[in-house]
């Protein structure tokens, strides 16, 4: 009697193990979808990892709206680690590796780590999908509305501006999706969750300001054309890290009839909306620890004259650091040609890097 084996689609397989992780954002490996891959029928929806019930069922009702999502996906990870190149924890443990079950614990435990990538997630969806109504990159939406105050003389409302609305509803309806499941983790860490991805929403929020066009003879800017419109998602990040940098410590504690988390450190009172939050301290991310979720800073590029997170005292957590010589190749001696190009001759430089011990 023979034996058959059924093998399944990689996409399929990876759908399979992503699955079994118990993050709400874990559809950030989404980021994994091959640009190749269509997502034009329902049934594509199975194979894209990291999803659960309800965002594959988003997923097969909005199939214009996917290669949005799956755009924020890629957009978390770069703009993270960007914005932490220069930190001990430099965001390496969202790069989750297809055929993972789970992020490092860094990013499970309910971390400041944590706390910053779910507000980061949260901001970055709603990004995305207010841009891309903007630029036509989806039907199901157009232009923001045109607010409601009378601007100043020698400016009029145009243009077309982001359409923040539309991003926030359907964002958060795709990325708090897990955190909204009965079998989604811890009450406390479900809290946090919910609460950090809110407070990147908030900060969304706030970065939407009035962007303007002049019109006018020669350049004068008699009239300005204006809209409003998001500040770049990089300037975000950024204000987001400062809320990292100080964020509040919390416990799941009852109060009055229901259990809530409250500030551990600071006579109790109710949580900002702003305020990020985290459950668990982290660890000094100097040494690697794969219990914690720490991948040391061994090998990490430092910066010798530098007085920051970046310095090679502090980056390398005072074990020293070894120099080496890069040789950069650069474009020198540049002439312009009438009309109309330009040449230039090919230089070598000697930089002096530095790595940590």
């Amino acid at each position: 009697m023979r034996s058959s084996s059924h093998i399944l689609p990689l996409g399929v397989l990876t759908a399979l193990l992503l699955s079994q992780v118990c993050s709400g954002i874990k559809w950030l490996a989404l980021s994994h979808t091959p640009a190749s891959r269509p997502v034009n029928q329902t049934q594509h929806c199975k194979l894209l990892p990291g999803m659960v019930s309800s965002q594959a069922q988003l997923c097969r009702s909005n199939l214009e709206l996917m290669q949005t999502i799956i755009q924020a996906a890629r957009e978390v990870k770069k703009t993270c680690q960007k914005t932490f190149a220069d930190m001990r924890w430099n965001c390496s443990s969202i790069e989750i590796p297809v055929n993972a079950t789970k992020y490092r614990p860094d990013l499970e435990r309910g971390t400041r780590e944590a706390a910053f990538v779910y507000a980061l997630s949260a901001a970055t969806i709603s990004h995305t999908i207010a841009q891309a109504c903007t630029s036509g990159d989806l039907r199901m939406c157009s232009c923001g509305p045109i607010p409601a105050e009378i601007p100043e003389p020698g400016y009029r409302w145009g243009g077309c501006a982001d359409n923040l609305n539309y991003g926030l509803f359907m964002g958060s309806k795709f990325s708090d999706a897990p955190m909204k499941m009965k079998r989604s983790g811890s009450s406390a860490n479900k809290l946090m969750q919910l609460h950090n991805s809110e407070v990147g929403r908030q900060a969304l929020r706030e970065a939407l300001v009035m962007k303007c066009k002049c019109h006018g003879v020669s350049g004068s800017c008699s009239i300005r054309t204006c809209w409003k419109g998001l500040q770049d998602l990089r300037e975000i990040a950024m204000d987001l890290k400062s809320k990292y940098l100080s964020a509040t410590k919390v416990v799941y504690r009852t109060m009055g009839t229901r259990k809530q988390l409250v500030p551990k450190d600071i006579d109790v009172r109710p949580l900002r909306e702003n305020e990020m939050i985290y459950l668990h301290s982290s660890p000094d991310f100097c040494t690697k620890n794969e219990k914690l979720g720490s991948v040391g800073t061994q090998d990490r590029q430092c910066n010798k004259t530098s007085v920051g997170s970046d310095s090679c005292d502090l980056m390398c957590c005072g074990r020293g650091y070894n120099p080496y010589t890069e040789t950069l190749v650069e474009r020198c001696h540049c002439k312009y040609h009438w009309c109309c190009y330009v040449t230039c001759k090919k230089c070598e430089r000697n930089v002096e890097r530095y790595v940590c011990k």
